[in-house]
């Protein structure tokens, strides 16, 4: 009997010999179960194991589902792979991927941010480009535990996410995103402007309401710095501010022609009906309305209208002021 059980135990070592170089082949071969050129993969967030399996599968990245899963169920922890989109290079072998898709960082989106906009808008922006919803997004930047971790005394964070072009990851969630925004504000709105702003009696909810006004009434930065002068000014002598984008602001729709009933709408950002500053931004400044609030020409202005051509008349006297509208009008009904 000993013989046969010598030659058994042979039997089974080769056995499991071949097995572990056959475990081996599928864990490190590369190329053996993975595309031979690049491909993508998108892992949205709650996605488990197998679905992201069957995700590479559909992808191309991956030609067999069952050596992933096996290579997933082996190794500890590799099953495990980050919400994301991924470049994945050609001709890894299994523990390869799942390695590569658990350390390396996932695509980046660019997004320009244009000056102006309001959360709401940006909200759908960043839904149209990445994993997250417009709502989810509004949610974070209401939320109190966000607005006191981020200094933001107000009920939301409007006038706090700064423009510009930025990298985000796609899976970026909302309160990572916004939070970055409020970062680079917070990196442009150094002690030196918080200085000018405090010698000019402005504090950052109110600096920052002006210069959306600012920003929503000229998209040229040549121009800024005397729509800030017009609105100082007019609140030194106690007139109310009068601005079109606050009644916008307050109506919560889409842009539009405003007409005279609109300017009686009810709410504390129609400057039209209220006095001072309405309660908040109504947009997300730029850098240059900021700065133009900051350092604001010195005029005697306390009217403007647009030329209708580009830009806008300024006066210092009512009549001076319907004169430019009489001018406007001209314009327009020349065309």
């Amino acid at each position: 009997m000993a013989p046969i059980y010598s030659c058994l135990r042979k039997i089974l070592s080769a056995l499991m010999i071949l097995a572990a170089a056959a475990l081996g082949g599928i864990l490190f071969i590369p190329g053996l179960n993975t595309a031979e050129k690049s491909t993508g993969l998108t892992v949205h967030k709650g996605m488990g194991f197998m679905e992201i399996v069957g995700e590479m599968k559909r992808s191309g990245t991956v030609k067999n589902r069952w050596q992933t899963i096996l290579a997933g169920r082996i190794i500890p922890g590799f099953h495990n792979i980050r919400p994301g989109r991924y470049t994945v290079p050609p001709g890894m072998s299994n523990f390869s991927l799942l390695y590569y898709l658990r350390i390396h960082p996932q695509d980046e989106v660019q997004i320009t941010i244009p000056e102006g906009l309001e959360q709401r808008e940006i909200a759908r922006l960043f839904s149209s480009k990445l994993d997250m919803d417009s709502s989810s997004f509004m949610a974070a930047v209401k939320a109190r535990t966000f607005l006191d971790r981020n200094g933001i005394k107000g009920s939301n964070a409007e006038g706090y996410l700064f423009p510009g072009t930025y990298h985000f990851a796609w899976a970026d969630t909302p309160e990572k995103a916004a939070e970055f925004l409020v970062r680079q504000f917070r990196s442009f709105y150094n002690d030196s402007l918080k200085a000018v702003a405090a010698s000019r009696g402005l504090g950052e909810t109110s600096l920052l309401t002006l210069a959306s006004i600012v920003e929503a009434e000229t998209p040229l930065d040549s121009e800024k710095p005397l729509v800030a002068s017009v609105y100082l000014n007019r609140l030194k002598k106690n007139m109310r501010l009068q601005a079109d984008p606050t009644v916008q602001y307050a109506l919560g729709e889409e842009a539009r022609l405003l007409y005279y009933k609109d300017l009686s709408v009810d709410s504390p950002y129609n400057t039209y009906r209220h006095a001072g500053l309405p309660p908040g931004p109504i947009c997300n400044p730029g850098s240059a309305s900021i700065l133009a609030v900051l350092n604001p020409a010195d005029t005697p202005y306390l009217y403007f209208v647009a030329t209708g051509r580009g830009g806008h008349y300024f006066a210092e006297t009512l009549d001076g002021h319907t004169e430019n509208i009489r001018k406007y009008h001209a314009v327009r009904n020349s065309r």
